[in-house]
């Protein structure tokens, strides 16, 4: 078995998070979310108002399997709305984890690195757990980590994009230098995607378009289930070194002798 990993005071045994948009149909939704394995789901609050009706079956369903809710302040430009978001999101829902968003630019929906450092200094001092979604800097992610919090979620490529873990050399040195975990987050579009970034040795991924819009959401969750844990496996296991010449793979002594 893979081992645990932890956020906060919690701890948690998938590594694998997902969200609750994009799908077909809340059944689904729900289908693809228990097929997912995933103990951690996460809600754009400014999209999915808990105060809502229309809304309530995304929270019930989160409640009703006894899921780990992490609100996000998806949508926000601004660090005014992303803290004011993000206080809404404890007093409704009586949890102080969030993922942070503090939203750059619209057609890339890259990170304002300022705007987000300034965000989780705020947060951080609020009492927040906060998990930033940030570009993949190795410099942002140690600030973000000095600031105090609880994790950093770089990038893999630009949210929604599908194509994958574009800069794995920056993952690997911002997982090396970490001492909190750190998640990928955004571009992962299948399950070779998945098991590559956890081969990088990242503690988690969190993922949305690539199962919800998937042909088959359901067989994708799975399929990412299985990839996050065999990506995971192959970490802690250790690949063998890669070299440029074969080596033998059974030992040439003792070779049996054959007469000519």
């Amino acid at each position: 078995m893979a081992s645990t990993w932890k956020v906060g005071d919690r701890t948690f045994n998938s590594r694998l998070l997902v969200g609750t948009a994009k799908y077909p149909s809340p059944e689904v939704m729900e289908a693809a979310i228990e097929a997912s394995g995933a103990e951690i789901v996460t809600v754009a609050i400014r999209r999915m108002d808990p105060a809502k009706p229309e809304h309530s079956y995304v929270y019930d369903f989160i409640k009703r399997k006894g899921l780990t809710i992490l609100p996000n302040t998806a949508a926000c430009y601004s660090v005014k709305d992303a803290v004011l978001t993000a206080q809404l999101a404890r007093e409704a829902l009586g949890t102080n984890l969030i993922k942070l968003e503090v939203i750059g630019d619209e057609n890339t929906l890259f990170p304002d690195n300022e705007g987000l450092l300034e965000a989780a200094k705020i947060l951080v001092e609020d009492g927040f757990v906060v998990m930033p979604y940030c570009i993949d800097d190795p410099v942002v992610c140690r600030k973000l980590e000095d600031l105090g919090c609880a994790a950093v979620m770089p990038l893999a490529a630009p949210i929604g994009s599908g194509l994958g873990i574009r800069n794995p050399y920056n993952i690997r040195i911002i997982v090396e230098h970490a001492n909190v975990p750190v998640l990928v987050d955004a571009g992962v579009g299948t399950a070779s995607d998945a098991a590559f970034a956890m081969e990088l040795g990242v503690g988690a991924i969190l993922m949305q378009t690539a199962i919800a819009q998937a042909q088959d959401p359901v067989k994708m969750a799975t399929a990412m289930r299985q990839a996050t844990e065999a990506g995971r496996l192959a970490f802690e296991a250790g690949r063998i070194p890669k070299k440029l010449y074969a080596t033998a793979s059974s030992p040439l002594s003792d070779l049996i002798s054959i007469a000519r």
